[in-house]
């Protein structure tokens, strides 16, 4: 009897350039699991659990049609028994399998599940990388080693010479690594955002069985217009119309907020990229080459800031994922132990930006890095929320989030909760940064000039509170030795009034 392998290919490993697909055989069977385990760990947003069903039967089905055999379990398949383990194991006993090989995955969670799996099969396991990542899972670690901060622009700039991507012999194309200084416009009247390209799916299959299968979920969706790109063709195109429509005024206007325009000109290609229907190092090359042509209508500085969110931070915020899990996972440098407020779930807060950003994330499972970090992150960590609260919250609502770039986002650059290994300093701010970056405080319940008192902006207050409390771990900063210098000079009765008004608002955190 012929060797027969079962290759497991997980929700985020939708790679069709996989060495493995480039040639057939009817002794390899590929196995993809809607599993409950996998829906049910954290409360995901319905359209994320859909965007993924969706893609992996799409992808399933393009392996059939390339004349792979495919096993797909469904999530209401009587035979489905619940967990990827599980269900790995049934089929080798039932299907007489003689090897069982996976990529690796990208989540520690699901290493650890695999790995333990691969000790209770009796045949031969083979791991093999998911060709996807510009990087080794310990790369990153070994080129900071010994190195108690982990920059990442000196790692960016490596990446770069790496792959020679904007680069002159051996020097950064356009005289600068990092034009991050033209990307920081603030709000403008002026400025009118690209029409997204919003795809048109009828999911409603997905959602009854959700319903009939009883999964939790949070978020909101329009299960016959169904907006996101959910195979490769797709995500192609919406690389394309990024590059032709938006692109041009992409770094411009990346870090603004406008409640006209739920997307900017942002990509959203970070669904389709996570999954690997899209490889990073195709999609940054094809930027690059689309500027090429494109020169006179688009800066470098448009290109440089995108690139650099993919080749830069997103391979930096992996690396340190693999250098520094599990216990990355507990880091709690500011011991915050509050709870999420309640409106977290709803948008129901009188707090304009909040409001605005919860709703936005709760219709469309997204919001842009900004929102993400100086609006629903400054809050909480003004607030002292806990960390692991964020977490959950975070990895649920966005269709993007997988914990390998979600808990690094969250615990490093938003929550400061590895006490500097990511960031520098905390990014908090008062209103004055919203204001400028945002038309959100026009409209608002609050007062964004007022301190204390009634209807004085909440993130004013918790500003100097948060630092008045934490002064013993942050005073010897570098970078924000300005903000006690002038804590140090306000009147003693104004301090106190600032750091009552922010206990109030943090005894009533539902109610803000």
């Amino acid at each position: 009897m012929a060797n027969k392998t079962l290759r497991l290919i997980l929700g985020d490993q939708l790679n069709s350039q996989h060495s493995w697909f480039a040639v057939g055989s009817d002794n390899v069977t590929y196995l993809m699991i809607e599993a409950h385990a996998e829906s049910e760990y954290v409360s995901h947003h319905i359209q994320k659990i859909v965007a993924f069903f969706s893609s992996m039967r799409a992808f399933a089905n393009q392996l059939e049609e390339n004349g792979h055999k495919v096993i797909y379990v469904k999530l209401d398949d009587p035979d489905n028994k619940k967990s990827i383990s599980a269900n790995v194991k049934w089929l080798v006993e039932k299907k007489d399998f003689s090897r069982f090989e996976y990529q690796l995955p990208d989540e520690y969670r699901l290493d650890q599940e695999l790995s333990k799996l691969s000790s209770q099969l009796s045949i031969p396991i083979t791991v093999a990388d998911s060709e996807h990542f510009l990087t080794s899972r310990h790369e990153l670690a070994t080129f900071f080693k010994g190195k108690k901060t982990f920059l990442m622009e000196s790692f960016y700039r490596s990446m770069r010479k790496k792959y020679d991507l904007l680069m002159v012999n051996n020097e950064p194309e356009g005289g600068k690594w990092n034009f991050d200084h033209d990307n920081r416009h603030g709000w403008t009247e002026n400025f009118k955002a690209s029409e997204p390209l919003l795809f048109d799916k009828d999911v409603s299959d997905i959602v009854v069985m959700l319903k009939k299968e009883k999964i939790a979920s949070i978020g909101n969706i329009d299960e016959k217009h169904f907006p996101w790109p959910t195979n490769r063709d797709e995500s192609l195109q919406l690389l394309a119309y990024f590059l032709k429509n938006q692109l041009q005024e992409f770094g411009t206007y990346q870090d603004m907020m406008d409640t006209r325009s739920t997307y900017l000109n942002h990509s959203r290609l970070s669904f389709s990229i996570n999954v690997k229907m899209l490889s990073p190092l195709e999609v940054v090359s094809g930027t690059i080459d689309y500027w090429r042509e494109n020169q006179d209508a688009i800066s470098i500085s448009q290109v440089e800031g995108f690139i650099r969110q993919i080749v830069g931070w997103r391979e930096y915020m992996r690396g340190v994922y693999w250098a520094k899990m599990p216990e990355y996972a507990h880091l709690n440098y500011f011991e915050h132990s509050r709870k999420l407020p309640s409106w977290f779930w709803d948008g129901n807060t009188k707090m304009n930006c909040l409001s605005k950003t919860i709703k936005g994330s709760l219709d469309n499972a997204y919001a842009h890095h900004i929102q993400r970090l100086m609006v629903t992150g400054n809050f909480a960590l003004l607030a002292g929320i806990d960390p692991s609260e964020l977490d959950l919250w975070y990895l649920g609502i966005y269709i993007d989030a997988i914990e390998w770039v979600e808990i690094t986002n969250t615990r490093g650059m938003s929550q400061f909760a590895d006490g500097g290994l990511v960031g520098t300093k905390p990014y908090v701010s008062t209103s004055n940064y919203l204001d400028k970056m945002s038309n959100y405080c026009k409209t608002c319940h609050y007062s964004k000039t007022k301190r204390e008192g009634e209807k004085a902006c909440p993130f004013n207050s918790l500003y100097w509170n948060f630092y008045h409390v934490n002064r013993n771990k942050l005073e010897k900063n570098p970078r924000i030795g300005f903000v006690y210098n002038t804590l140090d000079k306000m009147k003693d009765s104004n301090k106190s009034a600032l750091i009552n008004q922010a206990e109030k608002y943090l005894e009533n955190l539902d109610s803000l």
